[in-house]
């Protein structure tokens, strides 16, 4: 540390004795062409110095135009093509193709050269100094001590850089620390960290007063973005309002049509499937989404509005039929919707005339309607009607809620909706996990000497919490909800697809509802309902194709093979997606080897892989 105090302040010194010689060596009021001749740049020909004492202000020989910022800049104004200085309109062609020539050579050179030639600086200013006029004059000989000093300095200040550049720096660091980890330390990699910390608070407070989400730092180009903001480095003028508004905005519509392009050679190559995704917005208009789904992913292609003819089964085939024929008829595999009677006739119409492709209902919104039908049940709607008259009852009142909250442990419970009948079984879960809590509450002296205990609907809530009759039908509801509530999370699903799936975890469903019953008769009208809804709208050739094509359940279930429905299932989508008879029989043989585990579905790579696209065994 002394030898650098004493290093820096020789340093000072030279510089100051140096200052001193170029002050008094370089400040010649007859500069004449002699001393501008020695300089090997040839912008010096066509270019005078307006002051003598100012090296920084050039006056253009052929049109007469004033330039600040040294050689360098005007040799810009002859070569032109940059957009901090204007191109000279007189300048001949071959002046202007020798200092074009000139900077290449030199842009060259510099590539293998870490000290740059003082003529081509472009950080001179107005403000330039005797020092670094002296620097200037004195080009091409052995810089001395001062010099070298002042050299570096200009050389640190070209390479500095703002807070994300260091951030992103990936120089190597010399230093005799280290800290906790072993790493070398240094003052540079601190002030690093410094920098990035307050670049971190100011981004994080733009999030606070924009309101954006957290999960906004997870997207894929925010990374790209931030990385980009560092290579521009400090003073970068931010888009303005309009900039996002207009231009970047088309800027990115192209971008995503390019984009779309990539998906549309996907369709082409491996079929797509048509979405269909009804909704209504707060102005009560019926909406419908159209998206694309590829293995390449889903993406969003219009949204109509369709509140004059939601209910109209030939304008919904229509509408159906135009985008089938927008994607292409040869790409598309299937078009899901939901199962409104309206859209089971636009289904209809849309495979009669279409011979390659299928409509398929939403299976999700097949489950909801299964939920909904079992839950119109007497015996199980009267208790989803009392538990929403005591969850409603328990929200009423701040002094109730606060109390409730207090024999919970804080837990809420989870209001139903209108709408989504999966919501049915959650509210009914979370009663069966809080029984003890509520019945507690229910006969403490807490309520029973508060006021809400005689009142008439404090006496209901009460009365319901401590009938054994509520909660047998809440465990009876449970029982028979929660596999089809678990089949409804594989549908609903979005890492893998959830068609070769379904037909396992249909069966696995009943299965598991039978189990919890020893009487048959208990559960004989809940597979009613499963099997209506199941045979007439959710089960399709697809999903015994999937089933069929599913390597963990066909290479462990050997009655598949022999299922006429699942076997009748596969030939039908054979026949209606290849319509071709060479295409059929050339899947035919490929089949054989499927079933018999031959050629590279014998591997012992594609054995093991049989089961790691499982998603059965992580639900039941």
């Amino acid at each position: 540390m002394v030898f650098r105090v004493v290093l820096l302040l020789t340093s000072c010194e030279s510089c100051r004795n140096q200052k001193f010689k170029m002050s008094s060596n370089t400040i010649d009021p007859n500069l004449d062409s002699s001393s501008a001749g020695r300089r090997k740049d040839p912008a010096w020909k066509y270019h005078s110095l307006v002051n003598p004492k100012d090296l920084n202000t050039f006056k253009c020989n052929f049109c007469g135009k004033l330039t600040k910022g040294g050689v360098y800049r005007a040799k810009q104004h002859l070569a032109g093509g940059y957009r901090n200085v204007e191109i000279c309109s007189k300048c001949p062609p071959h002046v202007r193709d020798e200092i074009i020539e000139f900077m290449s050579k030199k842009k060259r050179k510099n590539d293998f050269d870490d000290m740059p030639d003082f003529d081509d600086i472009d950080t001179l200013g107005d403000d330039v100094d005797e020092m670094d006029v002296g620097a200037f004059q004195n080009r091409g000989k052995r810089p001395m001590q001062g010099q070298a000093s002042s050299m570096q300095q200009k050389k640190q200040r070209q390479q500095q850089k703002g807070p994300l550049d260091l951030f992103l720096s990936t120089k190597p660091k010399v230093s005799n620390q280290k800290d906790a980890k072993g790493k070398q330390t240094t003052i540079e990699s601190h002030v690093n960290k410094e920098l990035r910390e307050n670049a971190c608070v100011w981004f994080s407070r733009w999030m606070y007063e924009a309101g954006i989400p957290f999960n906004a730092v997870n997207y894929p180009s925010f990374k790209p973005m931030m990385e980009a903001i560092g290579r521009v480095g400090p003073g970068m003028k931010p888009p303005s309002f309009h900039e996002v508004r207009v231009p970047y905005l088309k800027k990115e519509v192209e971008h995503t049509k390019e984009i779309m392009k990539s998906h549309r050679e996907e369709w082409a190559r491996y079929g797509c499937t048509i979405m269909c995704d009804g909704w209504k917005d707060k102005r009560d208009r019926s909406l419908l989404n159209f998206l694309v789904n590829s293995p390449k992913g889903s993406v969003f292609i219009e949204s109509i509005d369709t509140s004059s003819y939601a209910k109209d089964g030939m304008k919904l085939y229509q509408l159906l039929d135009r985008f089938v024929e927008d994607i292409g008829e040869t790409n598309v595999v299937q078009v899901v919707t939901d199962n409104a009677s309206a859209n089971v006739l636009a289904g209809e119409f849309l495979m009669t005339k279409h011979k390659n492709l299928y409509w398929t209902p939403c299976a999700a919104h097949c489950l909801d309607l299964m939920l909904e039908d079992i839950f119109k049940i007497p015996r199980l709607k009267s208790t989803f009607q009392k538990a929403c008259s005591v969850n409603g009852y328990l929200y009423s009142f701040t002094q109730v809620l606060n109390m409730m909250r207090s024999f919970t442990q804080k837990r809420e419970m989870l209001r139903p909706g209108k709408t989504r009948f999966a919501t049915a079984f959650l509210t009914l879960s979370r009663f069966h996990k809080q029984k003890a809590n509520l019945r507690k509450m229910f006969t403490s002296e807490e309520w029973t000497n508060s006021r809400f205990a005689k009142e008439t609907r404090g006496k209901q809530a009460a009365q319901t919490v401590l009938q054994e009759s509520f909660w047998k039908n809440i465990l009876f509801a449970l029982k028979v909800s929660e596999p089809l509530v678990k089949v409804l999370r594989v549908v609903d699903n979005e890492d893998k697809p959830a068609m070769p799936y379904i037909y396992e975890a249909m069966d696995r469903a009943k299965e598991a509802i039978a189990k919890s019953f020893d009487d048959e008769r208990k559960y004989e009208k809940i597979f009613e309902i499963i099997d209506e809804r199941w045979n007439v709208q959710l089960h399709r050739p697809l999903h015994a194709v999937g089933y069929y094509l599913n390597p963990e359940f066909f290479y462990s279930n050997e009655s598949i093979r022999e299922d006429n429905e699942v076997i009748e299932g596969l030939y039908a989508c054979i026949e209606r997606l290849l319509p071709t008879a060479e295409v059929q029989d050339k899947l035919s043989k490929e089949l054989s080897f499927y079933k018999n585990s031959e050629g590279l579905f014998g591997k012992q790579i594609c054995i093991r892989g049989r089961n790691q696209l499982s998603l059965g065994n992580t639900v039941f």
